[in-house]
């Protein structure tokens, strides 16, 4: 069993290396994806169809906007290989259900390094942009910080991606 995390900013090619990474190891890896079903949003409710329809049958599909615990608990198998995409997006999904956050990751931290499968997650480095205007967007940047930290410290491979490009922080570089 192996943890990795794939951060990067929006755009970065992030989602794409950790795809990558994870056809590397499987053949059919369970893909979970995080991202709400926004009904009054047409632009990402168009984004998340192309996305379903480029996740072809080489992916099994489970998608799961905030109870990652126990889809791991199912998927995260001996011989199986699990991307989550995005963590990111997951914690938006809990701060906006307000859902104790600190509980909530401590249960996931808890449970991560107990996984038979290998789990690979993917997720957006807030902390190199502007100082957010409001509360709001404080209070995400913090906890998508303090969060990043702690899927990092127990991940056995870290890598961040800029411009498609993967740098190595943490363990072995992986060869795709």
């Amino acid at each position: 069993m192996s943890v990795t995390l794939v951060l990067g900013g929006a755009r970065s090619g992030k989602s794409s290396r950790a795809e990558a990474i994870a056809k590397s190891l499987h053949e059919k890896p369970v893909y979970v994806a995080t991202a709400p079903l926004i009904d009054h949003d047409h632009e990402w409710l168009a984004r998340i169809e192309r996305h379903r329809h480029e996740r072809d049958d080489l992916w099994h599909l489970v998608e799961e906007e905030l109870d990652l615990s126990s889809v791991l608990q199912k998927h995260a198998i001996a011989g199986q290989v699990v991307l989550v995409d995005c963590m990111t997006l997951w914690l938006s999904n809990l701060l906006y259900t307000e859902r104790d956050i600190d509980h909530e990751v401590a249960q996931f931290s808890e449970l991560l390094p107990q996984l038979a499968g290998d789990v690979i997650m993917v997720a957006n480095e807030v902390g190199m942009g502007l100082v957010p205007d409001n509360e709001e967007g404080r209070t995400f940047r913090d906890a998508q910080g303090r969060l990043n930290q702690k899927l990092a410290a127990l991940a056995d491979h870290v890598e961040f991606v800029a411009a498609g490009l993967p740098i190595c922080m943490k363990g072995d570089k992986i060869v795709c």
